[in-house]
């Protein structure tokens, strides 16, 4: 396919578009203004590199073994270059706390911004943000709790962590001049019925009081809680739940992640997104796809993730939402798996960008009926129309 071809084709495609009242060029514009943070632990299989030959735990889990995984830190920056060349419009990258560069071992509690400074370097030079997690698993101290922990010495080793964690997200949003959003997740929890449900979160709250207390400018750096229905060693109790988290930033206006793969199958994250943005400072979308439970597959132009997209569109909230990727699947190419779902993500964008609205929020306060939709009752020779249920035909729409 020519470029001649191309261009032949956006334009025709261009004034079919605005023969219904939408200005492609105008659409375009706002997808670009839309930035999507891609995740580094797709390309190692979340290895990090603090200790790469060490166990994943936290209910996480990387399943396959298509060969190139990245080794270090050089490699996985060289395999997102080649993956952020083949996805249009800006990008952001968020790292994990375990994926610092440094000479020697280094203890979580003593991770500092210059730990990471080659990935500041790395993003200044390809225009793009950073966003940052504290990382509370993978180490021996997160086997029974972290935040939760009713041990106060290990309480204190994950709120300090949580602490320095800040102070890297901060130097991100200083170095790069945009804002890095830090995500808290934890694995806290019980595999079974636990006697105490109070004391845990009562526990978590305090610590996350703490880990949270000192302030840091908006402009470069902002807070997000991300709970979740259930995972691996924690099916009969979450420490961290959703409700939790959704009363903690209201609370304290922080921003409230929503995880596509962390509720129940049957939930729609699209349809909690009007519920919480004005309560909480904002909303981090983790989008992933589940395959029956929180398996983090590639991210598809699927229902769930073209009713996020409508929703954040219609609803004009764009502004006040960060987009981020959540997904890890090893048994595909890596590189491949960045480009497919970032590209998917932009495209449910670009198609809710650029759907016809003119009259349409009008009509549906009156309560009339969308130019071009026909009611189910109408008169048709199909026998489906005759009994009243709607068919094909009568739910046609333009």
């Amino acid at each position: 396919m020519t470029r001649s071809t191309v261009e032949s084709s956006y334009e025709r495609a261009r004034d079919a578009y605005g023969a219904v009242g939408v200005d492609a060029e105008e659409a375009l514009a706002r997808l670009d203004q839309i930035a999507i943070s891609m995740h580094c632990w797709q390309g190692d299989d979340v290895h990090g590199f603090e200790n790469p030959a060490g166990q994943l735990t936290g209910g996480i889990s990387a399943t396959g073994n298509y060969p190139g995984r990245a080794r270090n830190a050089d490699e996985l920056r060289a395999d997102v270059e080649v993956a952020m060349a083949q996805i249009p419009g800006p990008q952001r990258f968020n790292l994990h706390a375990i994926y610092l560069e440094a000479p020697r071992p280094v203890e979580r509690t003593d991770i500092r911004p210059e730990h990471f400074q080659r990935w500041v370097d790395w993003a200044r030079r390809l225009g793009i943000g950073l966003d940052f997690n504290p990382t509370f698993f993978s180490h021996p101290k997160s086997e029974e709790a972290t935040l939760s922990h009713p041990d106060p010495g290990i309480r204190r080793f994950w709120i300090d962590h949580g602490k320095a964690s800040r102070l890297v997200s901060a130097h991100f949003g200083r170095s790069l001049g945009t804002p890095s959003v830090m995500d808290t997740w934890i694995p806290d929890g019980s595999k079974d019925l636990p006697y105490d449900r109070f004391g845990p979160r009562r526990r978590l709250v305090e610590a996350l009081d703490e880990m949270l207390a000192q302030k840091l400018p908006r402009e470069h750096h902002r807070d997000a809680v991300e709970g979740k229905l259930f995972g691996l060693g924690m099916e009969a109790y979450t420490v961290g739940s959703h409700e939790l988290y959704l009363a903690y930033a209201a609370t304290r206006r922080v921003m409230l992640c929503l995880d596509t793969g962390h509720f129940h199958p049957t939930e729609s994250v699209a349809d909690k997104i009007s519920s919480v943005v004005d309560f909480a400072d904002g909303v981090l979308l983790h989008l992933s796809r589940s395959v029956r439970w929180d398996s983090d597959h590639v991210v598809l132009l699927d229902d769930e993730v073209q009713a996020v997209c409508s929703e954040l569109v219609r609803g004009r909230v764009l502004d006040r939402v960060t987009i981020a990727l959540d997904f890890f699947d090893a048994s595909i190419n890596r590189v491949a798996a960045w480009v497919i779902g970032t590209r998917n993500v932009r495209r449910a964008l670009l198609r809710h960008c650029s759907s016809p609205r003119r009259g349409w929020p009008r009509r549906r306060r009156a309560g009339t009926t969308p130019p071009g939709w026909r009611s189910s009752r109408s008169r048709s020779r199909f026998p489906g129309a005759q009994s009243g249920m709607p068919t094909a035909s009568a739910r046609e729409c333009p």
